[in-house]
């Protein structure tokens, strides 16, 4: 059978350098720790779909050196492939190219900030790089995309984007139009890199609705992250009378 890359395209957690945006209203150990909790639950979430036959996960990782860290907090079926030099975008066309390399029918490059993308958005990506050229991406709330699949490399994706910025996703249908690829653009999703979207996790892992997403998609269970949510809020409810009775 014939299989498509998916991977997670991540920087081995370290605190002081993993989710830094998210300070605060995290502490830095606490991002690094939400970050390995993050890419435990989506390699988790990745790997189920593997066990479906038609897709293999992997991290497409950095630093070099960091294997064993990584490594914990993946599947072991989990390939590891490291990233290239460069900007994002020359580090996504190596990814992709590099993958595809392994004889994959297609790759899925997804970013480290979306614990609980569901399952269905994924197969719906794997089925489609399965049968033709295209490019399959899920747009982020923020402007850039939770993550894209190809099925042959295509540099010009990623050529000339200002990376971080609102006109990510935008500028990426432009660049595909320009080389007449076909696009397919699945339900969009979102990233955890600030005060504002862990808030959003928040309010996801309580069960309240997203108004952004369909009603029929089934939520992802993300265990360890929801496991973090808990320990912390617990940790500040027990904090908060403390303060009380000292003031």
């Amino acid at each position: 059978m014939s299989t498509v890359a998916v991977a997670i395209i991540c920087k081995t957690p370290a605190p002081g350098k993993s989710k830094t945006r998210l300070s605060p209203p995290l502490r830095p150990e606490e991002c690094a720790e939400i970050s390995a909790c993050f890419i435990s639950d989506l390699s988790a979430t990745i790997a189920e779909l593997g066990a479906e036959g038609d897709a293999e996960g992997y991290a497409v990782y950095t630093p070099a050196g960091s294997e064993a860290a990584l490594t914990r907090l993946l599947p072991s079926s989990f390939g590891l492939v490291l990233q290239g030099e460069g900007d994002l975008g020359q580090r996504l066309d190596k990814g992709i190219a590099d993958l595809l390399a392994r004889g994959h029918v297609g790759a899925i490059l997804i970013n480290s900030d979306s614990p609980t993308l569901p399952k269905a958005v994924l197969r719906q990506a794997v089925d489609l790089l399965k049968s033709g050229d295209r490019a399959v991406l899920s747009p982020a709330l923020d402007g850039g995309y939770t993550f894209i699949g190809l099925s042959r490399p295509h540099p010009h994706l990623f050529a000339d984007i200002p990376w971080s910025t609102p006109d990510v996703y935008r500028l990426t249908l432009q660049r595909a139009r320009e080389i007449e690829l076909p696009i397919v653009e699945l339900a969009p999703w979102y990233d955890v890199d600030d005060a504002a979207s862990y808030a959003l996790l928040e309010q996801e892992l309580d069960g309240l609705p997203l108004a952004f997403a369909p009603a029929d998609l089934a939520r992802q269970p993300a265990a360890r992250t929801a496991a973090f949510v808990r320990r912390r809020r617990a940790s500040l409810t027990v904090a908060q009378p403390a303060q009380a009775g000292a003031a």
